[in-house]
């Protein structure tokens, strides 16, 4: 860590420690001797610590927040291209949203009747909810414990025991488990030669299904980009066919929504799902549902029942959410983002062209390969150096090891410790200085290694 950064850390926490003062004090902040003390003596180390960021120098001193917990410097000491990272970068509004609002139930401050989530209007998140959908080209949207919750809550309204659902053969395995969790079954579709998934492999198997179990599937989940590769499905066609054998289609947007263009009703889509944490650029854990006016009541439906004892009935409580899902936060760090996500979609094609400027640039080490899709269409890419840099891991004291070591010294992260072989990298959000930056570092340490580099 750096000593800009430590600094910086220092000067947050110092603020914090304000903080706690303040509100260990009436309403009127009234200190008493020892209060005031320890307010003046926090308010000198603030303005010693800002002294040495100015002069760029002091000691390092602090590396844990408490006990074995690690200050986290990803973001601002290195670059990350850690594969599900990227996209759920914090913007700074987002930040500050976590410090105001990072006390459990803290945006339940004014919850009135009907006491739920999507009414709240201060903060706005029925608004929110509101606006989302419409981002999304869909008719209703809820906030959710992440895109697996998402998956779960639609497998729990539509699916019975024993029922079939199709998933794609490199669907995400939270998806799978959502289907198997209310006792339904999971069939693949198989990938093509090209390694996706299009209407053609998806008619075929329900139609296999048909044949052989005598039903329909009750329900198909497909990535739009999945998680192994980061190619391209064919979700519109698979849509269509859907449409034709009258299947509820859930579009998983755990790698799209939030940094690309969707609309759910233009795919064809009966639910679109989305990762707050991996794609909103949100705090985990959040996530977002939203459906059709057709659905709305299925997914979302409130609770009928009422006590045996008590005659309670929490009828305005939607029953496959559990009631509120995502609170404090999480959720506030969501809102906080979406100005800049709603815009950020729009840059989509200029991210695309950065990613394969760098994989191009990497192509030039010889031996270096693309086991995703090309010309890319994504920003997560997945690549094979077996035969180039794991040539050297061959022969290196440190094996495998030996590429991240100096992939860091030169500030870049994110790539599995010990990959040299296949491994998945994310380029999406950063700037072209940096694009080109990391595309120099892997060359200049192929060089180092006397690898051929075009």
């Amino acid at each position: 860590m750096d000593l800009k950064t430590q600094k910086m850390y220092e000067a947050f926490f110092a603020l914090e420690d304000l903080r706690e003062i303040l509100r260990q004090t009436s309403p009127d902040h009234r200190f008493n001797d020892e209060q005031q003390k320890d307010f003046d003596g926090v308010l000198d180390r603030i303005n010693s610590i800002i002294d040495e960021i100015r002069s760029n120098k002091g000691n390092y001193n602090l590396k844990y927040i408490s006990k074995n917990i690690e200050i986290r410097d990803k973001e601002e000491c290195f670059i990350n291209i850690g594969p599900i990272q990227a996209g759920g970068r914090l913007t700074n509004e987002a930040r500050k949203a976590v410090i105001a609002y990072g006390d459990g139930y803290s945006v339940c401050d004014q919850c009135l009747s009907p006491f739920r989530l999507d009414y709240l209007k201060k903060p706005p998140v029925g608004e929110f909810c509101e606006e989302v959908a419409g981002f999304l080209g869909m008719d209703v949207a809820r906030v959710v414990r992440g895109a697996r919750n998402g998956f779960q809550i639609v497998t729990n309204a539509l699916l019975d025991k024993g029922d079939i659902a199709l998933v794609s053969s490199a669907a995400h395995y939270s998806v799978c488990l959502a289907i198997e969790s209310v006792g339904a079954i999971w069939k693949e579709i198989p990938l093509n030669e090209s390694n996706v998934v299009t209407e053609i492999e998806t008619a075929e198997k329900i139609e296999a299904v048909k044949e052989k179990e005598g039903v329909l599937p009750k329900l198909i989940a497909i990535s739009h980009f999945d998680y192994l590769f980061a190619n391209e499905h064919d979700v519109q066609g698979i849509a269509k066919v859907c449409k034709e054998y009258e299947i509820p289609f859930l579009y998983n947007g755990a790698y799209t929504v939030g940094i690309m263009p969707v609309n759910g009703k233009k795919i064809g889509a009966d639910f679109v799902v989305g990762s707050g944490h991996k794609s909103m650029a949100s705090p985990a854990p959040s996530g977002i549902l939203a459906t059709t006016d057709e659905f709305k009541d299925t997914v979302f439906s409130t609770t009928a029942l009422q006590g045996d004892i008590t005659k309670r009935k929490f009828g305005v409580k939607e029953t496959y959410l559990l009631g509120c899902t995502v609170m404090g936060a999480p959720l506030i760090g969501m809102m906080a983002s979406f100005p800049t996500v709603k815009e950020r979609v729009k840059n989509w094609d200029e991210e695309v062209k950065k990613s394969n400027f760098f994989i191009d640039e990497l192509l030039k080490i010889e031996g270096s390969k693309v086991v995703s899709e090309m010309p890319r269409k994504h920003t997560l890419t997945k690549v094979d150096t077996t035969d180039s840099f794991d040539k050297i891991a061959g022969t290196h004291k440190k094996k495998g090891y030996f590429f991240t070591s100096e992939l860091k010294k030169k500030g870049i992260v994110g790539i599995f410790p010990g990959a040299t072989r296949e491994f998945k990298l994310n380029v999406y959000g950063l700037s072209w200085d940096k694009i080109r930056y990391l595309a120099d570092s892997f060359k200049d340490i192929a060089r180092k290694y006397e690898l051929d580099v075009k």
